[in-house]
Formats: structure tokens, sequence, C-alpha cells
């Protein structure tokens, strides 16, 4: 009679058990996409993508799509200011130029989950890429709690997940807003805004992953025309692990 040996097949079928919770766990977590426009009120290609943002953020609502649009200052010296221009903004552009791998760097350019970058003015395009992303499981779970104090606004953060080189960026953004553009490249238009990303903050995340932090808000700041998104990120890749929007516990604005 021949012997069958049973100790590969046993561990062939831990192994396999193995892999399949693996996968459960990692199918799990819930898929998302970050939109991240660079723009600006100076550019003539911009304000199409910036209405197709707004598409986007109306569409998905309610939905883990999350879009946030940095006004760059390289445009501001071309005849016009723009209000929202910040150069921390062109800095991490620029960091996407090293991580891409592409430059030079440009407007209107849209990068998701810090992936790939995209025409943000090329509306199938940019649809394709948020449902191909959007199919694909987070790397980690990150939970917010926002309690708004005065002018501040308390954050309570949790990441559940792998985050050997993440970093959690906090953005306070203004949900739309109009700006009157009398020089440049639009002058005479009125364009519209969306998702504005007013404030940006970098949280390094400690082994525990969750803490707690407090950041003055913008002057106008209300909780129903703006919200804050949070991200986790590889410092070394500039992938989007996660991402999530704060949920207000209680409001005194």
């Amino acid at each position: 009679m021949k012997k069958i040996k049973l100790i590969p097949v046993l561990k062939t079928l831990f192994l396999f058990i193995g892999i399949t919770a693996f996968a459960q766990n990692n199918t799990d977590r819930k898929s998302f996409a970050l939109l991240e426009l660079y723009t600006s009120e100076g550019c003539s290609s911009c304000p199409p993508a910036d209405e197709l943002m707004g598409k986007i953020q109306n569409e998905y609502e309610g939905k883990n799509v999350y879009v946030l649009s940095y006004h760059v200052d390289y445009w501001d010296k071309q005849g016009w200011k723009d209000i929202f221009s910040n150069p921390e903004y062109t800095k991490r552009q620029y960091d996407y130029a090293e991580f891409l791998g592409k430059e030079p760097i440009y407007t209107p350019q849209l990068i998701i989950n810090g992936k790939a970058d995209y025409i943000g003015s090329q509306e199938a395009t940019v649809r394709n890429a948020v449902k191909a992303t959007l199919s694909k499981p987070a790397a980690v779970d990150l939970s917010l709690q926002a309690n708004l104090v005065n002018n501040n606004v308390e954050i309570n953060y949790n990441v559940d997940g792998i985050a050997k080189n993440g970093q959690l960026w906090i953005a306070i953004v203004q949900k739309s807003a109009k700006s009157n553009v009398k020089r440049g490249e639009n002058a005479h238009r009125v364009l519209l805004h969306h998702q504005i990303v007013r404030q940006l903050h970098l949280i390094s995340l400690s082994k525990k992953k969750k803490g707690f932090t407090v950041y003055h808000l913008p002057k106008n700041f209300n909780s129903k025309d703006f919200e804050v998104i949070g991200f986790v990120q590889d410092f070394k890749t500039g992938a989007i692990l996660g991402a999530n929007k704060a949920v207000f516990q209680s409001s005194s604005i």
C-alpha cells in the first residue's frame, strides 16, 4: 500500500488559511479615493478642473471620496494674485513630482491616492480613475473626531493598520467660494472654487497611532461651510494609505 504523506498537505492547508485570513482582513478595509487638485485663479485651464471637482464632490457625497483643492502660488506673478494661494501647497506639488518621477509641475494637476496624476479637466479619464481606485481596499483605517471650541478645533485621531512610514495630514477645507478675477488669464471672470484647502497640518504618528491635537481655525470657519479631512500618507513613496472626514461631536461656532 502506498503511504500518503500528510505533513505537506497540512502545511499547504495552514498556509491557505493564513493567506485567506489576511485577504479577508485586508478587504474588510473600506476603499477610498483622495483627489488632490493643484490649481490657481491665474490659470485659464483650471476653471474646468475646479468645476469637475465640484461635480464629483456632489455625486459622491456621503461616500469615501474626498476632494482637496490646493491653490499654488507660482501663478501669482502672472498678473493676478490668488487669494487662496500658499507656497506650502506648491512645495507639496514638487514633493509629488519627486514621488511620481514627473516634472515639470503643472496646473491643473490631479493626483489620486498619491499614486498617479491626471490632467484635472479631463472628465472621462478622471472619472474612470476614481472608479478604478474605489475597487481597491485601504491599507489603514482612519477615524477622526472633531470638537469645535470657540475658534479652535480639537481633533482625536486613531489609525488602525500597517503604517510603518505613515504620516497623518489634517486639512481644514472650505467647501466653496467665489472670486471676481480682475486681471491675468481669467480676467473679468467670476470663478467658483470647490474644496479649498485653507490649512494643512502634519502629524507624526507615534507607535500607538492615536492621539489628540488642537488647531486654530480660519476667521470665517463654521461647521456648515467647512469640513476637516484627514489622510495617512507614506512619506517615502507618497502613497495615500487611508482617508476620512472628521465627525463633529459638538459645536460652539
